[in-house]
């Protein structure tokens, strides 16, 4: 058996796999986030190891397995962080996370030295406060003191993988995300690095996503009850691998929405897709040789679970359940009410940090259910922006499966297929994908299956959305109001944060 783990921002999603990959059992174990002003987002490492330990302990317990029938292990993360450590690989301050946007001059610094279409070309990404080489330069800038004691860089999943055998190393997909990755050479950016004023020493060595990283040490094997000979298998970052979960492992697989914390489209390619405004950006898929040319804003799911929080007394998963279902009988377009789901700064299309949220056209008149309608209809209208940016690029975009959190909401996918005029389908595997994603590429490592293929089996399509002609014309009406709305405000944006 196999035993993923998909470390997210609000959680460690754990789950039990049979060797094919098909899901036995999946526990979810929380933590924190701590956000703070002028664009800190930042977690405690040690909390994503506890939660590891507990959910590893859990799923044994709970299924009645022989920790001998576990045979594999391996990790999916949340991408773009910066993880900092000392010699005895032990984090010297909290893990800036994907969401943390305080590195406005390193990007500025970067930019004038290597400038955006050379970072572009290079990387597939541009040069962006939401990476990890401008976080960790931010450290170094910031925090002198603290940076001395750093003596290497990794990311989130990579820190845990340390845990469990000892050794430190990342993978193809995870490094492609952190704007120090030569995508053309498949290798560490000297360019990058040089102009970042890094030290080269602290960065990882590159693995494939399913090569054997090792097996447990005795310290980890005691303290999440698995046998030492248990194999770790690199595995690899959250939207490579939760490609792999929707069964998007070749071209012709289409594309796919992930719906989770931060949303995004993507779909596999044999080569790097370069948009020539650089609104899109590509990965390295976990698939060797092959890439994920994606789309992604930093508040899709983050958005509904804000305005969830702001009006119910008493959030949780059902109040925003009932939120949702307010949301069907409300029609935000009457009141010409628009939400901007910029509350973490922005990446696809616009990368802007100083992107805010903000509620537009809002009247009186305007409730709960309108609020919650003009979310929902938000999200979708900037991942239609990113659509559009996918087809100028030559790419087109006809289907789109989703998984996800959010992928479980009937109302909220036929909004997206309305507003996108595509067919949206919903999967058997929702929540677990980015698990289902980790399990395969290990089953692929371990030579359990004989290849990625495998994951197209793994998930059914549940329910298809289909576009309604009408609404569709409604919307793309709609969606140029919602882009000339962010249009006007964006000078604002900067003024508001002094730039």
């Amino acid at each position: 058996m196999i035993i993923a783990h998909d470390l997210g921002t609000t959680g460690n999603k754990a789950s039990l796999h049979h060797d094919d990959g098909r899901l036995v059992a999946a526990i979810t174990v929380s933590y924190g986030v701590n956000f703070g002003s002028g664009g800190s987002a930042e977690q405690n490492p040690e909390d994503w190891w506890n939660a590891v330990v507990e959910a590893t302990r859990t799923l044994i317990t709970r299924s009645e397995v022989n920790p001998s029938d576990v045979t594999g292990l391996t990790v999916s993360g949340q991408m773009m962080g910066a993880v900092l450590l000392d010699a005895a690989y032990l984090p010297v301050r909290p893990a800036l996370i994907w969401a943390d946007t305080r590195s406005t001059a390193q990007t500025a610094e970067l930019e004038r030295r290597i400038g955006q279409e050379r970072g572009y070309a290079l990387l597939g990404h541009r040069l962006n406060p939401t990476y990890s080489l401008e976080k960790v330069m931010w450290v170094r800038d910031n925090e002198p003191d603290v940076f001395e004691r750093v003596r290497h860089f990794c990311v989130a999943k990579d820190f845990i993988a340390h845990r469990l055998t000892g050794r430190l190393a990342t993978d193809r997909s995870d490094a492609s995300g952190t704007n120090a990755y030569d995508q053309s050479v498949g290798a560490w950016s000297t360019e990058l690095i040089e102009a970042a004023g890094l030290p080269a020493s602290i960065f990882p060595e590159i693995l494939d996503s399913t090569d054997i990283l090792g097996t447990l040490t005795a310290a980890s094997a005691d303290l999440i009850g698995l046998n030492r000979s248990t194999r770790v298998v690199m595995g690899g970052g959250d939207g490579p691998i939760a490609a792999v979960g929707a069964g998007v492992v070749a071209p012709e697989d289409g594309a796919y929405v992930c719906l989770g914390t931060s949303s995004w489209i993507s779909f596999a390619s044999t080569t790097p897709v370069h948009d020539p405004l650089m609104r899109t950006m590509t990965f390295n898929h976990v698939v060797p040789g092959s890439f994920v040319p994606t789309a992604t804003m930093q508040a899709g799911g983050a958005a509904l679970q804000w305005v969830t929080e702001l009006v119910t007394p008493e959030p949780s998963g059902a109040a925003l359940s009932t939120l949702v279902a307010e949301a069907s009988t409300a029609d935000a377009a009457t009141g010409g009410l628009y939400f901007l789901p910029y509350l973490l700064g922005e990446r696809s299309p616009h990368w802007n940090p100083d992107a805010a949220g903000a509620f537009l056209g809002i009247s009186r008149h305007h409730g709960r259910a309108e609020m919650a309608k003009a979310v929902l209809e938000g999200v979708a209208f900037n991942l239609l922006s990113c659509i559009q940016a996918f087809r100028e690029s030559g790419a087109p975009i006809e289907r789109v499966d989703a998984i996800g959190g959010g992928a479980a909401s009937d109302v909220w996918l036929q909004i997206m297929a309305d507003i996108w005029g595509v067919t949206v389908r919903r999967r058997t595997i929702v929540e677990e994908g980015n698990s289902l994603g980790a399990a395969v590429t290990a089953a692929v490592g371990l030579g359990l299956v004989d290849d990625f293929g495998a994951a197209r089996d793994l998930s059914e399509v549940t329910a298809e959305f289909t576009p309604d002609a009408s609404r569709h014309t409604d919307y793309l009406e709609r969606h140029a109001l919602f882009t000339d709305g962010y249009q006007r405000l964006e000078p604002w944006f900067a003024k508001r944060m002094g730039n």
